[in-house]
């Protein structure tokens, strides 16, 4: 517990245009890794647009590891297919949250993250206080497909007892 900074919250909302890996459609999962820890989220039937709509969480201990995400199409009789890959780095994020801004107006933009070739952002990604938080939502483009993109939210979580952010 004591090198636990706080808990990172992904909320997947959805994949848009994602490509095709069964005869007319797929059915995709997302997994997440960073360092040892492995997530992931439920298996949408045929659908290259799937709606997630799922929350998960990441404990962060080094904020310099980034976060891996990988496309899966579920198969029943063969080792799921690759649909694409992505990287975020959560060190603008969490330096947003370091700032312990309080009391700003709803909506207040903290940072913005363009897209680069060092990120997979396919439009800029802003990094907002809202209802006593700080959040940032991103779309990023899948890498070694044909297409794809994955929206994803990012949240932070205060452990009581952990090392917090400092």
């Amino acid at each position: 517990m004591e090198n636990l900074m706080g808990l990172l919250r992904i909320h997947v909302f959805r994949g848009v245009n994602l490509a095709v890996r069964d005869v007319v459609s797929s059915d995709p999962y997302v997994v997440f890794k960073m360092g040892k820890q492995k997530l992931k989220t439920r298996v949408v039937k045929q659908n290259i647009n799937p709606e997630w709509n799922e929350d998960l969480t990441l404990s962060i201990q080094d904020p310099n590891l980034p976060v891996y995400l990988i496309v899966y199409d579920k198969d029943k009789f063969s080792f799921d297919d690759r649909m694409g890959d992505a990287e975020f780095d959560v060190r603008p994020f969490v330096e947003a949250v370091k700032m312990r801004l309080n009391n700003l107006p709803n909506g207040t933009i903290i940072r913005k993250v363009q897209p680069s070739r060092e990120n997979c952002l396919s439009e800029e990604s802003c990094i907002v206080w809202g209802n006593g938080q700080v959040s940032q939502r991103m779309f990023l483009r899948l890498r070694n497909v044909e297409s794809g993109e994955v929206e994803l939210q990012l949240q932070w979580i205060d452990i009581p007892g952990s090392r917090g952010i400092h």
